[in-house]
């Protein structure tokens, strides 16, 4: 008898073996199965920070190559705006300058009034009065062509040509004005040929 119940201890003791090891199994499998997913977890956070990492690196780069461009942008443009800056500043005070002779001379100009003058003295006024014209013409033409020398085509101040005669554009008198001048300017040789001719007839008389 004690023979015929080994065989049966050994085969529920392989039996109750082959339990364990089935479980054991069950149990690695499981824990294979945990350790991946751990790992694809691991994975996918790992991933995660590069790209993480590749748009703060993106982003650096995007900054150092947008901070140099408007650097030199700005650097080059505050030359460029300072230069500007200068040059109208100069031009200002090249107009403010041009505006105050121009002022001077036509005020000297609309001074000259031939009604007032001393019928001895015309030739004297005449060249008085010639020459702030002429004084007048030289300053017009030389601010005239500074200004023009000194500013772009586009940015031309529209101001008149001058003439080489007498009426210049604001100087053309009337026909009564010349005739006036006319008048005054021949009135002394009136005046002596009445003398003249008052001091023959008064040394004729006596001839009779």
């Amino acid at each position: 008898m004690p023979d015929r119940i080994r065989p049966m201890e050994q085969m529920l003791e392989l039996s109750e073996t082959e339990n364990v090891s089935a479980e054991h199994l069950d149990s690695q499998v499981q824990k294979a199965q945990e350790q991946l997913l751990a790992l694809k977890r691991q994975q996918e956070q790992i991933e995660k920070q590069k790209r993480e990492l590749e748009e703060l690196s993106r982003r650096q780069e995007e900054l150092e190559r947008g901070r140099a461009e408007m650097t030199d942008k700005l650097t080059r443009s505050l030359v460029v705006l300072e230069r500007e800056a200068y040059d109208a500043q100069k031009k200002m005070e090249q107009l403010r300058a041009t505006r105050e002779s121009f002022a001077q001379h036509l005020e000297l100009l609309e001074a000259i009034d031939p009604r007032s003058w001393n019928p001895g003295d015309l030739n004297k006024e005449l060249s008085r009065a010639l020459s702030t014209v002429d004084d007048a013409r030289t300053e017009y033409s030389q601010q005239r062509s500074r200004l023009q020398a000194n500013t772009d085509e586009n940015e031309m101040v529209p101001l008149p040509e001058t003439t080489s005669g007498f009426e210049s554009p604001g100087m053309a008198h009337s026909f009564g004005q010349w005739l006036q001048i006319g008048f005054a300017f021949t009135l002394p040789l009136i005046i002596l040929g009445l003398i003249a001719l008052v001091i023959f007839f008064w040394m004729s008389g006596p001839a009779r």
